[in-house]
């Protein structure tokens, strides 16, 4: 087995952040065009099924009865408005780890401010990995019911094909995933325009309604909020459990900070969507009321019978981008994942030449549409998987908020009164919210959670597995400082060329260095020693990048090169290695004729201490199955190679 634990790189724990790069040139408006295509595809297809969901859960329980209309609309109102508007684009919006965002993101940030180890940065960083966990969750889920809301657009629009939305479901969900290899590059520059005419439709649909009935204006109050939950408050708390479905999407607004910038995304949330999803969801209210059948499903029912075709073609395709964006945000976190240390090597493709974040991981693409294909079939309506929605989204929601939280003392230094304030505010609510959701867990609640816990515990074997075989294999390996010394004193045979040996630390000697002196007796005439960590920023500048260390020789042709990366950052050693030249032309390094020689280390299940035995097992079945380093890291495989060793976990 190759050995993909560690190969050459190592998570670093205390970078310093880099300056920030977002798009200074760009204008604005294209990249609040961008911004409603990929950031905001989700929480704007919410109106497909928010309220519809609201008024069938628990069997009726919330009626379309005045009070009950006026107390949903505004709670889904006020909800928007303190969670995304206030909580995410005010406050958590500033919350950037070098420009990026995302709970694994905000995670390494907090790991930065609180210092690499620690009781209370462990305890952290395996909130911010149970975070990435749920959203694994949210990835499974928010293609299966987007797609299947829209294609159920066909029961009000043509109720005798009513029976196909969920083979169309499918049909759609397959050339979605099919077509992730080609990446989003191409087809992103049609997201946005897409979203533009969504937004305006059902700005347009909700707006009749409003004008006809402009009571139902009045659910904007707060008041309808308190006193729903006064007269009614076992069915207000059964209702925030389906509420919490119109801000499903809200991440993606932290989560996508790094490809847009934070006033692009502001301004689309207030100039456009805030405003759309308001007067839409107040347009099926006012339909509610005086319609109360349409509870079957409002969004259709607001539009007119001859335009309710081309809305289920427009739904979903406004579903479908939804979908592309929790696909790429599962891509984004599953490279920051690998590179701060909890998942193995995965191949990762880029898709563009010019946008880094532009990713492709089959791995990651591939389980995903199997897990999505069997939701659909299991589940098969959007009403059967709202139940399973909610727990995901709140869990996720109260991670970002406690973590925001960490920071915001830390290295903002805010006031008692101020963490305080905001954690009654946001996370009174958030915690109500994944309250209410709990109580549907029996229903397909627990599928987001079982999810999230294959996933953490995949990602918290990985991180120690990994940290026990690095201990146990500088044992076998020596300190590198006492190998250079005794190749001074014995004269060893150089033949000619370079050898770049990529290795996690300048401390200790490569195994297939060691074992090329020990059984061949010939090194070359230039050895490169490689060692790559992986930063807790998303981009580490070019001229930041590289440091060479001579080992305390000037002349015999040996070095270390140290080359950081940003956990957004391509890691490709060939291309980095070539601007090694102006930093030590001594050296004269030609990565393009240059030999790679990698460590290879077969790991064996022992009786040592550290993991349990199934945990242990698992971890080398990772391992087992992880990408091969040469390809990880950009290496020449004719010009590889590959030489072994064995360890016991």
């Amino acid at each position: 087995m190759t050995e993909s634990v560690d190969q050459a790189a190592t998570p670093a724990d205390a970078a310093a952040p880099a300056p920030d790069r977002r798009h200074h040139g760009a204008g604005w408006i294209g990249l609040a065009l961008g911004a409603l295509g990929v950031v905001y595809g989700d929480i704007g297809t919410s109106p497909l099924y928010a309220l519809q969901t609201v008024f069938a859960i628990d069997n009726h329980a919330v009626s379309p009865s005045p009070a009950d209309v006026y107390g949903v609309i505004s709670l889904v109102f006020w909800s928007i408005t303190l969670v995304v508007s206030v909580k995410y684009v005010v406050f958590i919006l500033r919350a950037d780890n070098d420009g990026e965002g995302g709970v694994m993101a905000l995670a390494a940030l907090v790991r930065r401010t609180l210092g690499s180890t620690g009781r209370r940065t462990a305890i952290f960083m395996a909130l911010g990995v149970f975070g990435a966990s749920l959203f694994y969750g949210d990835s499974l889920i928010t293609p299966a019911i987007s797609v299947l809301s829209a294609m159920e657009g066909l029961k009000v629009a043509a109720p005798g094909s009513s029976h196909l939305a969920l083979p169309l479901g499918l049909l759609i969900v397959v050339i979605l995933f099919c077509a992730q290899r080609w990446g989003t590059h191409q087809v992103g520059r049609f997201f946005g325009p897409v979203m533009i005419i969504w937004f305006a439709t059902i700005t347009l649909i909700g707006l009749p309604e409003i004008v006809k009935y402009p009571g139902i204006l009045k659910a904007l109050s707060p008041t309808y909020v308190v006193s729903f939950i006064g007269d009614h408050p076992y069915t207000a708390f059964i209702a925030m459990g389906a509420v919490v479905l119109a801000i499903t999407g809200a991440e993606a607004l932290y989560a996508d900070m790094g490809h847009f910038g934070r006033p692009p995304i502001r301004r689309a949330w207030f100039a456009v969507v805030f405003p759309a999803l308001t007067i839409n969801y107040l347009g099926q209210g006012a339909l509610i009321l005086h319609q109360p059948s349409a509870i079957e499903n409002p969004f259709f029912l607001l539009v007119p019978g001859w335009a309710r075709i081309p809305m289920v073609a427009l739904a979903a395709m406004a579903t479908v981008i939804a979908s592309q964006a929790v696909i790429s945000g599962a891509f984004s976190v599953s490279r920051q994942a690998v590179r701060l240390g909890f998942l193995p090597y995965l191949t990762i493709r880029q898709t563009s030449t010019r946008e880094s974040g532009q990713i492709y991981v089959p791995a990651v693409n591939w389980l995903l549409f199997l897990g999505v294909v069997v939701i659909m079939l299991t589940f098969r309506t959007s009403a059967r998987l709202a139940t399973a929605y909610g727990v995901a989204v709140t869990g996720t929601l109260i991670i970002t908020t406690t973590l925001f939280l960490v920071v915001a003392a830390t290295l903002w230094n805010w006031a008692p009164w101020k963490l305080v304030l905001a954690a009654v505010v946001f996370g009174g609510a958030e915690v109500t919210y994944f309250a209410a959701n709990l109580t549907k867990v029996t229903h397909g609640g627990w599928l987001p959670l079982l999810i999230a816990a294959a996933v953490f515990t995949v990602m918290m074997t990985w991180q120690r597995g990994r940290l026990i075989i690095t201990a146990r294999r500088k044992e076998l390996e020596g300190l590198l400082p006492a190998f250079v010394e005794q190749l001074h004193e014995q004269q060893i045979q150089r033949v000619p060329g370079t050898a770049v040996f990529p290795h996690p630390t300048k401390e200790t000697t490569p195994l297939a260095l060691r074992a090329n002196v020990e059984h061949n007796h010939v090194l070359h005439e230039r050895v490169i020693i490689v060692s790559v960590q992986s930063e807790n920023v998303p981009h580490v500048p070019p001229d930041e990048r590289v440091s060479v260390d001579n080992l305390g020789f000037l002349d015999d042709g040996i070095a270390h090169v140290t080359i950081r990366y940003g956990f957004q950052d391509e890691q490709n050693i060939p291309q980095t290695l070539a601007g090694v030249r102006d930093l030590a032309p001594e050296l004269d390094i030609d990565p393009n004729q240059a030999t790679y020689f990698l460590s290879r280390i077969t790991i064996r299940c022992g009786d040592g201490p550290g993991m349990s035995v199934w945990r242990k097992r698992l971890f080398i079945g990772l391992a087992h199955n992880a990408a091969r380093p040469s390809e990880y890291f950009g290496l020449p495989e004719d010009r590889t190679v590959v030489m072994g060793s064995q360890v016991d976990l």
